[in-house]
Formats: structure tokens, sequence, C-alpha cells
């Protein structure tokens, strides 16, 4: 099948289907409905395994914000992570996993005094200060160990909205500005963006870092190299390995300083495949548009950053693809068109269609657009599945209105 080696480790085709954890995806369909999001547990585990792995004893902390759940948060922390939070509710929801507090890392461009003190209250490990404005705020809220966040000028080579270390960007604060409160600090946090797919982004990183500490003299405690590594989300992309990534950086860094790692992405995006249901199919020119009962309210990055996904027709996996095919969501969107084409078997009305590396920034980032609930997600593993976020209900939506 291609395109498979963008499903997650456990993925398979067994009886013409594709199968996640061992369970074919007419099966967890058919129990827990669509759109759903199966998250695959091996994968999970193993890509932190090789994170703590090529870390060598650094602190490596789940980036929240690419899905916040508290399953997955729990199976991270059984595997010796932590979180990086940067809101009150991705704090909650590590505290709710059990995540220890010495492996809680506190972020966020505006954090209001609540989540300051929360911050203190919960004994997190380390808050990230994005502005000098917040240090003294901090101290009033009882926090203790800070680092800084510090813009190094460089402009990623990724999407230019999830760029965030180049000149001008809204987060953190000039190297200078951090030097001036040094005293308050027990180190640095540098992070240039997401979605990265080579290894220069990171090179770029170290030698400015390096730099910076040796023309300033300063011997920071701590660290904090931030996240970024990208997932193929398209048999055209590739991306560096977790130890080619984390190696280079250990490797390369010429500080005498514990440090900090923060992927989000790389953890759980492969482990992510969506599951929809067709429903209109229909014939515009030379392309077959099918309409799947999901959309940008559950996975917006195409809109939003351009993103490129792949495809299968999950129930007829074994099949040859021969129709250029257009995967277009419900929503009332001229733009709302999850794959713009690929090739596949002609889809037909209930058909099952599979959209891998979807566990990162979709779900997390969806929406009600026109009053559609948000999908279910799942965990598979040796053939068992367990729901770990339940499907939105309309009775959820209407709860909220005061009319």
């Amino acid at each position: 099948m291609v395109g498979l080696e963008l499903f997650p480790d456990s993925a398979a085709v067994e009886g013409g289907e594709l199968a996640l954890g061992g369970i074919s995806s007419g099966e967890l369909a058919a129990e827990f409905g669509t759109p759903l999001v199966v998250y695959c547990e091996e994968t999970i585990r193993a890509r932190a395994r090789e994170y703590r792995a090529a870390a060598h004893g650094a602190l490596v902390v789940y980036g929240t914000k690419a899905f916040p759940n508290v399953a997955v948060l729990r199976l991270l922390a059984d595997e010796g992570l932590g979180a990086d939070v940067s809101t009150l509710g991705e704090l909650r929801f590590a505290q709710e996993a059990g995540v220890p507090p010495d492996r809680l890392v506190v972020h966020g461009n505006n954090k209001s005094d609540e989540e300051l003190r929360a911050a203190a209250e919960a004994g997190a490990g380390f808050v990230v200060l994005d502005s000098v404005e917040e240090l003294e705020r901090a101290r009033a809220a009882g926090v203790e160990r800070m680092l800084a966040r510090v813009t190094p000028g460089i402009a990623a080579d990724t999407h230019e909205a999830i760029r965030t270390g180049h000149v001008g960007s809204k987060f953190g604060m000039s190297p200078e500005e951090a030097l001036g409160i040094r005293n308050d600090l027990e180190g640095l946090h540098v992070h240039i963006g997401s979605q990265l797919l080579s290894t220069a982004g990171a090179q770029q990183t170290l030698q400015w870092l390096n730099g910076f500490l040796s023309d300033s003299g300063w011997s920071p405690n701590v660290l904090d190299l931030g996240g970024g590594l990208g997932v193929a989300t398209h048999p055209s992309e590739t991306a560096p390995s977790i130890s080619e990534l984390v190696e280079l950086l250990v490797r390369g860094l010429r500080a005498d300083a514990s440090l900090i790692l923060e992927p989000g992405r790389s953890l759980v995006g492969q482990a992510g495949v969506t599951l929809y249901r067709v429903g209109s199919v229909k014939r515009a020119g030379e392309r077959v548009w099918a309409a799947v009962d999901g959309g940008l309210s559950d996975n917006p990055r195409p809109q939003l950053y351009g993103a490129r996904y792949w495809a299968v027709v999950a129930n007829r996996a074994a099949e040859e693809p021969w129709c250029t095919t257009g995967i277009a969501g419900k929503h009332c969107e001229s733009g709302d068109v999850l794959i713009d084409a690929v090739d596949l078997p002609e889809p037909r009305r209930d058909d099952l269609i599979a959209v891998p590396a979807t566990g990162a920034y979709t779900l997390s980032m969806g929406s009600n657009y026109n009053a559609v609930p948000r999908p279910a997600a799942v965990l598979v593993s040796d053939g068992q599945a367990r729901l770990i976020r339940r499907r939105e209900a309309l009775e959820d939506l209407l709860g909220l209105e005061s009319a």
C-alpha cells in the first residue's frame, strides 16, 4: 500500500482492510462512529523511548498543545516524560494525568497572574518568561525557577505562521533583555518553529546559542532547546529521525548545562489516524470529489498552513488506486478541502477514508464550525481499543447557550 510509512507502527493491511493496533478500521468505525481519531499506543511509546534514549538524561517534556489529553499525558509520564504547558487548561490536564511537578515546564506569551500563581502552587519545575515584564509578576506569584525565552532572529524553514524565532516574533525577548535579568534566571529557552523537516534549523540554533553564550560569558544552569521536529504527512515528504536530531543537539551544544527538550508533533503526529465516512461522491471535470463527515472542524491545518495529507480507502486498502480524488469536508466553505488530489480506488458512499499523520494539531485545533460536534478519540493496542475522548453531542453545544 502506497503511503503505509505515514501510518502508525502497528498499521497493516489484513484481509484487504487497514488495521490499526490489531483492529480493523471497520470494527473501530462500527463501535465508535466517525469521524474518529485513532491513536496507536505502540507508536507513542516507541517515540517517547527514542527521545529518552537519545537525550542522555535530558528532561523531555511533551508539547501538550499538540494534543491535550489526559490518557496520552499519563502514558507519556509512564515513559518518564514531563509536560510543556502554555495555559491554565493544559496545566490542569497535566496535573490530572499525574505528571510529576518537577517535570512541568510552563510557557505562554501572555500569562495571567492566575496562571503564574497556578504554576507556583503546582510546584512546576520551570516557568519560562516570555517578556521582562513577567519577572516581577512571577516573583509576586511565588515562582522560583525561571527561564527566559530568547528570540534569536532565525527564520526557520517552515510555514510563516509557525515560525517563532524570527525578528518580529510575538514570542520571547531579545538576547540583551535576557542578559539584563540573568541573575534572576536558571537559564534560557530557544525555540524557532514547528514542523521542521530538516536539521538546518537545529544547526542554526546551535551556532547562534554557542556564539551568544561565548560572547556574553553567561553559563546558565539550564538550557531548553524547544521542540519543532516535523512529521511527514505526505509520501513526498521526509523528516529527520528523532535520534538524528537529538544527537545533533546533544553533541553540538558547547555548554555545561542541564538540557530540556519539548517535542510535541514528533511524539503523537504519526501515532494518529483519522477515519471518515464517505457521503456524497460526484465528478467535477477530471476529478472525483468524495465528501466526508468531517473537515476543517477536526483538522484545520490544510487551511491554516497549507498542509498536504494522504489518504487510503481503509475498507478496500488492497485495491489498486486509479481515480484522482479530492477529499472534501462537509462544511459550508469552498476551502474546506482536506486533500486536493490523491489517487484512490473509485470512492463509494459509506467507504471509510483513513488519513494518516493526524495525531498532532488537528483535533486540538478543532472547532464547532457549522455547529458540528467534535470527534471522539480512541487509543489502540494489541487488539484492544479504549475511548480516551468521547464524541461531542449536539446537547453539549446547546448546553452552552443562555437564551
